[in-house]
């Protein structure tokens, strides 16, 4: 890894291809959801290509492509069109694929990532509409053991949005960050699980490596069979010392594909890639030009979402650190159950969104986690839990006291104050009633008493935690303390 540091410059751009929410296919009423169905049981003559079968473009994936274009800072273009895309493989019945070349739907973008305590602008090259292909199934025969391959066209013709960017991240890190960034993105605005264990946010990555200062691009490898974070950044690493050995003994880094293996950890040859293909693209006669009216634009722009980047800001400019602003921002759900609660606490803009930040990663993380569920599964309403939280801070309970209330609230639907009521959980900060079981508490430990009165502080909290149980924790912490020192001084 020396010699990447301090010879060369690592060059890496990112091609990204995501299926969208849509409900039916690109160009055809098909539904897309076939995750688990038969195989071909969700095809017509259309995504089948059959012959004289007209396309008819999905008007959601038109919405979804300019959203995302959108969030990622590009320019919607006014007037786009798709073509055909030429190649042939088993997996493409027409022959073609139905894609946009010169003028696709958004164009010059940018993400900003934050790596190591600096900022990456990536830059994005453009976005463009596709459908995507059927799905080969490799099988081997029992009998014979030959190989042979079925074709499922269940997937075929899915709404499928290719995002490219620039060459601009420099290490494997910033890959990964610009990934991690960009299905955030995918998953705020609510065009994509973008999900890459499912297949549904598919990246292909190209690296090269150049001498430092030198403004020439090295000769690019294109890696593809990457299915996690995980394997897109190990993949560049191990491409990125590779291309640095090959070129420190006097070879040369042939333009070609490569796939990453994931069991070995390596990168293996496919196929050269010396020349650019030949798509021959053309446009595509059975489907008209796309005009996007700019009041249709702007109506798209208005219905955004607060996305990921802003939000952060603007949790750390209410006092949130980093980590909690970073965590709560993960999810759009989980950031908007948060703007809820903080609202609903009202204690003020000093107190709430800390108390908010606090029980949505401390409590309600706590239960997420236990139960393998998602915010909108949690069953407290932020109006509910800020009841609780409310008379935690108002006194009403102890702190203690509230966690067991948060558990009944989860588990029943009750609300926090009739479950005070039937579980007599209501705080005790009556001094006649708490010195009783102070003194109680004193008269059977002795030899803490004893331990106190010679100088060990750390003994009160043992007496603290006596009368903490005897009143099942709905003693006040404070009165409790003053009380208890109050009687250690008599002798």
């Amino acid at each position: 890894m020396t010699a990447i540091a301090t010879d060369f410059e690592t060059v890496i751009g990112l091609e990204v291809h995501c299926q969208l929410l849509t409900q039916s296919k690109m160009f055809c009423s098909c539904s897309v959801d076939y995750s688990g169905a038969a195989p071909n049981t969700h095809v017509c003559p259309v995504c089948l290509g059959m012959p004289g079968t007209l396309p008819v473009i999905n008007e959601r994936a038109i919405e979804f492509i300019s959203r995302t274009g959108l969030a990622l800072n590009c320019t919607i273009s006014s007037f786009s069109k798709f073509d055909r895309k030429n190649y042939h493989y088993p997996d493409l019945m027409k022959g073609y694929q139905i894609s946009q070349f010169d003028l696709p739907v958004c164009l010059g973008g940018y993400l900003d990532i934050e790596v190591d305590g600096y900022t990456r602008r990536v830059g994005i090259t453009r976005v463009h509409m596709e459908e995507d292909t059927a799905r080969l199934l490799h099988r081997t025969d029992a009998a014979t053991g030959e190989g042979y391959s079925l074709v499922d066209v269940n997937r075929s013709g899915t709404p499928l949005m290719e995002i490219v960017s620039e060459p601009d991240m420099r290490t494997p890190a910033e890959a990964r960050e610009y990934l991690v960034r960009l299905r955030q993105i995918l998953r705020y605005i609510g065009v994509s699980h973008a999900n890459m264990e499912e297949g549904n946010f598919r990246c292909d990555a190209n690296i090269s490596l150049r001498p430092r200062g030198q403004a020439e691009f090295g000769s690019k490898v294109e890696i593809k069979n990457m299915n996690s974070f995980r394997a897109v950044h190990d993949a560049l690493v191990f491409e990125q010392q590779r291309q640095a050995e090959v070129l420190n003994s006097g070879g040369t880094i042939p333009q070609e594909t490569r796939g990453w293996v994931d069991d070995s950890a390596i990168t293996v040859s496919q196929r050269s890639k010396e020349d650019a293909n030949d798509y021959r693209y053309f446009p595509e006669p059975d489907l008209p030009p796309l005009r996007l009216a700019r009041m249709w634009v702007d109506d798209i722009a208005a219905a955004l979402p607060e996305l990921p980047a802003a939000r952060d800001a603007r949790l750390r400019a209410l006092g949130l650190n980093e980590h909690e602003a970073a965590t709560i921002t993960e999810s759009r759900g989980r950031a908007e159950y948060f703007d809820r609660l903080a609202e609903a606490i009202a204690l003020g803009p000093e107190r709430s969104p800390k108390l908010a930040a606090n029980w949505l990663l401390g409590e309600v993380s706590r239960w997420l986690n236990e139960h393998t569920a998602e915010i909108d599964e949690f069953p407290l309403t932020a109006d509910g839990l800020a009841e609780l939280i409310r008379m935690s801070e108002d006194g009403q309970i102890t702190a203690a006291v509230a966690k067991d209330v948060f558990e009944k609230m989860a588990a029943t639907g009750k609300d926090a104050a009739t479950i005070v009521a039937e579980s007599g959980l209501a705080q005790i900060s009556g001094d006649d009633e708490l010195t009783e079981i102070a003194r109680k508490v004193i008269a059977a430990n002795q030899r803490a008493v004893d331990d106190y009165r010679t100088g060990k502080e750390a003994a009160l909290n043992s007496l603290m935690g006596q009368v903490m149980r005897e009143t099942r924790g709905r003693a006040n912490p404070q009165t409790v303390t003053s009380i208890l020192k109050r009687e250690l001084t008599v002798k």
